[in-house]
């Protein structure tokens, strides 16, 4: 058992020291404090028997959550990023001011430089020490003496880890010490362990191949999620329209209004299969893979292999986790940029606003490649994407971000764990829910809202105001209403996944409106999102020099296109 207390503490009878009084029964409060990735979410979700609200990623605790456990209140804050002026670091040192009591959580595996950083920080504070990642330390004599070591000479309690698998017995020691926790001495600096452990190296940090596999790497989740989606479609899609064909046939004698709405060109049983068949199983498909590289710890390897590609763009790795994190949903990514340095976190939001094609944007895009049977179009598509993003924060970003002096804060690369299924559908389902309760809901409010403009004839009439535009585009005018509405909400998209307006696409044309209804603006929800963030002049300045941007880049793909054709 891998637990040490000072050598002053009664001793129980089989020699250990005995757990502290159980006298003190008020919830107190616990801090916990600790660097990013130390796994402090984890082991405070073992404390309490609740779950990790967090992901498995650095960075991704990006306010204070509150964890109850019989006798105290958990705070679990972001980790402290050393030297970063991120929002997130700030959070936690703001909460540690705050509170007396606190659970510092340090890496087995950097112990040493944990300690030397994050001591002076609690110094006068109470509390108990927990090192995490034992199970990466070979557990010696050495190993127990160094530990036992610090217990005598710093009085306090002292717990080694794994927090994936923390005991029943270290779980009680840990919670009994907070009862009575000691102070952390003020001149304490604990002799050196003399161990620093580093993950294997694998082929994202060879030199030359690292960043090649890195982009190949993110773009297998899309390619797999399309080819299978496409796939399962393309058996599902005929045996649905045979079923549904018997409803639309009953249907057709209702008043022409309501028949517009159910079974019309942008009906609610027109567009559901759409919907459920060909956009659905990509954004779970999508999601599953995107949370495997989140258990695992491989997202990060990614981002660290692609950090030295991304400096001249004003991002680090670290905003590129931000980035990849909106192509599930913009929204909690571009709350999670708290935790980028403030020179490049601005930049990280505008290419999340441009660049993440959410699960909403990129399944809508996907169902219409699908449908239009165009599924190879996503690898230009996210090419095209990819480019268009980083020229756009090369223009946008913080001269001070891209400058070669600045070292935008990159920690070291994370050990790689087989990743389990409970932590891969906790990652996924998040994602999930969004589509499911969320985007589909509004989304069949869009359709009912087109149906009844179509029926109006308001349609025609806004395909004939805005005819001029779209020509220039190179675009028919049915075209108008469904970016109109992609502007407004992602899932918009799939509007222009409807037979007749497929019939007079070119692929080129069907990638130049999937583009432009993409870039054109960030959707109302983000827009929100970032001007509670950021700012209002923010959140304006950044919709103006998107829709620029969007507009550039559309025009060079419609007419480029031609061009190399």
């Amino acid at each position: 058992m891998n637990i040490f207390t000072p050598s002053t503490p009664r001793l129980d009878m089989r020699g250990f020291p005995a757990h502290p009084s159980r006298s003190r029964l008020k919830r107190d409060c616990i801090v916990v404090i600790g660097k990013e990735s130390t796994g402090k979410s984890q082991l405070i979700a073992s404390l309490t028997g609740k779950s990790a609200y967090s992901a498995n990623f650095r960075g991704s605790t990006v306010a204070c959550d509150t964890y109850q456990s019989e006798a105290h209140t958990f705070i679990d804050t972001p980790g402290i990023l050393y030297r970063s002026d991120s929002v997130t670091t700030k959070k936690a040192l703001r909460q540690l001011q705050e509170n007396d009591t606190v659970l510092l959580v340090v890496k087995a595996t950097d112990v040493d430089r944990d300690l030397a950083d994050l001591l002076p920080l609690v110094a006068d504070k109470r509390g108990t020490i927990v090192i995490t990642f034992w199970d990466k330390v070979l557990s010696t004599a050495k190993t127990q003496q160094v530990i036992r070591e610090w217990t005598e000479t710093s009085n306090l309690s002292i717990v080694t880890v794994d927090a994936r698998h923390i005991t029943t017995e270290q779980k009680n020691y840990i919670l009994a010490s907070l009862q009575e926790p000691n102070s952390f001495p003020t001149q304490w600096i604990p002799t050196r362990a003399g161990w620093c452990i580093k993950p294997h190296p694998t082929l994202l940090e060879h030199p030359n191949l690292g960043w090649l596999l890195a982009i190949t790497l993110l773009l297998i989740p899309a390619i797999i999620a399309v080819w299978g989606a496409n796939s399962f479609a393309t058996l599902a899609d005929p045996i649905v329209q045979s079923a549904i064909s018997p409803i639309i046939k009953s249907l057709s004698q209702l008043p022409i209004w309501l028949r517009e709405i159910l079974i019309g060109q942008y009906g609610l049983i027109t567009m559901s299969p759409l919907l459920f068949i060909w956009a659905m199983p990509t954004v779970i498909l999508y999601a599953l893979f995107l949370g495997a590289y989140k258990a695992s710890g491989l997202i990060e390897r990614i981002t660290i292999a692609l950090d030295p590609l991304l400096r001249p763009f004003g991002l680090s790795g670290r905003d590129l986790v931000r980035v990849i994190m909106g192509m599930g949903c913009n929204v909690p990514a571009v709350i999670s940029t708290r935790a980028c340095s403030s020179c490049s976190r601005g930049t990280c939001i505008s290419a999340i606003a441009f660049g993440s094609a959410c699960s909403y944007q990129f399944g809508a895009t996907l169902g219409v490649f699908s449908a239009a049977s165009l599924p190879y179009l996503i690898i230009p598509y996210l090419l095209y994407l990819t480019a268009t993003t980083l020229i756009y924060t090369r223009i946008i970003s913080d001269p001070t971000a891209k400058s070669s002096q600045n070292p935008l804060v990159i920690e070291g690369r994370t050990f790689l764990e087989f990743p389990r299924w409970s932590v891969i559908w906790r990652e996924a389902k998040s994602t999930i829910n969004q589509f499911l309760f969320n985007a589909i809901p509004i989304f069949l409010v869009i359709t009912v809202i087109a149906s009844v403009l179509n029926c109006l004839g308001a349609i025609a009439t806004l395909a004939n105001i805005i005819n001029p535009l779209m020509g220039l585009f190179n675009l028919p005018p049915e075209a108008s209403l469904p970016i109109v509405l992609a502007s407004i909400r992602k899932d918009g998209l799939l509007l222009f996944a409807e037979p007749e307006t497929l019939a007079m696409l070119t692929p080129l044309q069907v990638l130049t409106v999937v583009e432009l209804a993409g870039v054109l603006l960030p959707c109302f929800v983000t827009l929100l999102t970032i001007m509670r963030e950021q700012s209002p002049r923010f959140a304006l300045l950044l919709l103006g020099r998107q829709a620029i941007a969007g507009v550039i880049f559309s025009l060079l793909l419609a007419w480029g296109g031609l061009l190399i054709k």
